[in-house]
């Protein structure tokens, strides 16, 4: 069986260095603004977060699966002291650079989203949770390890791709802009060359279900688009992504 995180996290090294938009680092402009409180930070492609949705100033943030250097600098600028961890050693880098940079308190942790084994119970306050688990083939233990390490009346903000979307030939949109259903749900990539990521087309049951089984309490959702206007044929039908906020009881 092929070892999808191992593919994945070259597949994100190479995208790293082509330069892809979800691994460009955030401008020194926008870390500036950060810290004067003019932040802004996205779980999907286009909608930023709502500003009532967090408390960033003293938390313990874990930016899970959100290497690259866009969400966690400008957390940590806003006050924030920031883990991230993500499986890709490229896009690690890119914190590592901003932090040093920017001094900014950002660690780095090499690791899978689904284990979170080096984290104690109850370590963080808020979890930020972009686009990223359609990486992974199962993504309960996502949501089980988060529920784990945050610590009571703490909160995961989680963006997730739209199931629906994968029931369509996304080579084929993306050549042609032609929409053909071909897929069933769950979907699983079943080869993608050496150096794009695999994707895994996860049902809404196991997306917020499942963060509703691992203990949380959904308390917000909002739809978003893949990229502006037209850019995407998908847009025309369909919002392309989720984003959740979901909490973990205060009391036991």
């Amino acid at each position: 069986m092929m070892d999808i995180r191992a593919h994945n996290r070259i597949a994100w090294d190479t995208l790293a260095d082509r330069g892809d938009q979800w691994t460009v680092p955030v401008s020194p402009q926008k870390i500036e603004e950060a810290r004067h409180g003019r932040w802004t930070v996205v779980l999907t492609p286009i909608k930023p977060v709502p500003r009532e949705w967090l408390d960033i100033a003293g938390q313990h943030v874990l930016c899970l699966a959100s290497g690259g250097g866009q969400q966690a600098p400008i957390l940590a600028a806003a006050g924030a002291t920031v883990t991230v961890l993500d499986n890709s050693p490229k896009q690690l880098e890119s914190d590592a650079r901003m932090a040093e940079r920017h001094g900014l308190a950002i660690s780095t942790v090499l690791g899978d989203m689904a284990s979170l084994h080096m984290f104690a119970d109850d370590s963080f306050d808020l979890i930020v949770h972009p686009v990223s688990n359609c990486f992974v083939p199962d993504v309960r233990p996502v949501w089980r390890e988060a529920f784990r390490v945050l610590r009571r009346g703490g909160c995961l903000l989680a963006g997730f791709a739209n199931p629906a979307m994968y029931i369509f030939d996304l080579d084929l949109v993306d050549r042609t802009g032609r929409l053909e259903v071909t897929h069933s749900l769950p979907y699983a990539d079943s080869s993608r060359k050496a150096d794009e990521p695999l994707e895994f087309g996860h049902t809404l049951e196991d997306q917020i279900g499942g963060q509703i089984a691992a203990g949380f309490s959904i308390t917000g959702l909002y739809e978003d688009v893949w990229g502006p206007g037209d850019s995407h044929p998908l847009n025309k039908h369909m919002p392309t992504f989720i984003a959740t906020r979901a909490l973990k009881s205060s009391t036991p």
